[in-house]
């Protein structure tokens, strides 16, 4: 058990399947309307969870990253698993789902990472995956959270750890360089507390990279998110995970795929070796801003 499973001298083992896509009928992802069933109800989802999931593993992917915030993401993958003893399972805590299914709902997570959220959602998680669970992150950590200064939190972090499950972040917002180098220093009794990074990654705001390679010469997982932002860059989404897959310092970097289409047409990162010129970034506070004005659909 432990996230150390992933092989990563496996190139298709370098790419992962984020689920926030699959696990629930409304995301921030372009081109939902047409990528996902009309009815989305949860067979509905459950059927196309398990139709990508069973296409990413048919090709060689071997890591799965959910959160308790992706609907029933965990639920989906959890039905899924069954004897695949072979697979590397993340998941998330810190946001609570509360769109009730509903795609026009007003808000559709929360965010709060106090100790309180934790022991629940922890529970929930392992409720579901039990000891299938490898990697538990931080959901959207900033500079801001009190899981960066909560010794009581980071106990009960810790005391997860100790029982086999590799603790990590996952950061977001326009300093994510800052979440990461403050996360990178904690300690509980002399012990690096966090040992996987995941973070925004891609030509839109490249500004987590140092503070991703400072994690990986650490010694640290470094996994990459949103590589194509959300869908901005979907027009180029091979080029650019072919130039994540590029960097030395990056482990895994997640497709979120809705579709087997999808999914395949990201796999060909895998044959690219020369991406091409990729779009100039914005700055950090502008790639943010238009992230938060996507719409849910």
């Amino acid at each position: 058990m432990g996230f150390d499973r992933l092989d990563l001298t496996v190139p298709v083992h370098r790419l992962g399947l984020g689920l926030a896509a699959l696990g629930r009928p409304g995301y921030i992802n372009l081109g939902r309307d047409r990528d996902l069933p009309a009815e989305r109800t949860v067979d509905a989802m459950r059927r196309r969870t398990h139709e990508v999931l069973d296409a990413a593993y048919a090709a060689g992917i071997r890591y799965f990253d959910a959160a308790r915030s992706y609907g029933r993401a965990e639920e989906f993958l959890a039905s899924w698993l069954d004897d695949r003893d072979d697979v590397v399972v993340g998941s998330k805590w810190g946001y609570t789902y509360v769109a009730g299914w509903r795609v026009d709902a007003k808000v559709h997570e929360t965010k709060d990472h106090s100790v309180k959220t934790f022991d629940r959602q922890v529970a929930e998680t392992l409720a579901l995956l039990g000891t299938r669970l490898d990697l538990y992150q931080i959901h959207s950590l900033t500079p801001e959270s009190t899981a960066l200064t909560d010794p009581v939190l980071h106990r009960h972090l810790a005391d997860l750890g100790a029982r086999g499950v590799t603790i990590g972040v996952s950061t977001s917002g326009p300093r994510q360089a800052d979440a990461i180098r403050t996360a990178l220093a904690l300690e509980v009794d002399g012990v690096p507390l966090f040992h996987s990074f995941q973070a925004t990654w891609n030509p839109l705001d490249p500004s987590a990279g140092p503070a991703l390679k400072d994690a990986h010469d650490a010694g640290r997982h470094v996994i990459i998110k949103e590589a194509v932002a959300n869908g901005r860059l979907a027009d180029r989404d091979a080029d650019v995970l072919a130039h994540a897959l590029a960097q030395p310092w990056i482990d895994v970097v997640l497709s979120g795929a809705a579709t087997t289409g999808q999914l395949a047409s990201n796999l060909r990162a895998l044959e690219i070796t020369d991406p091409g010129p990729l779009p100039a970034a914005e700055t950090p506070d502008e790639y943010w801003r238009h992230r938060a004005a996507l719409p849910w659909s």
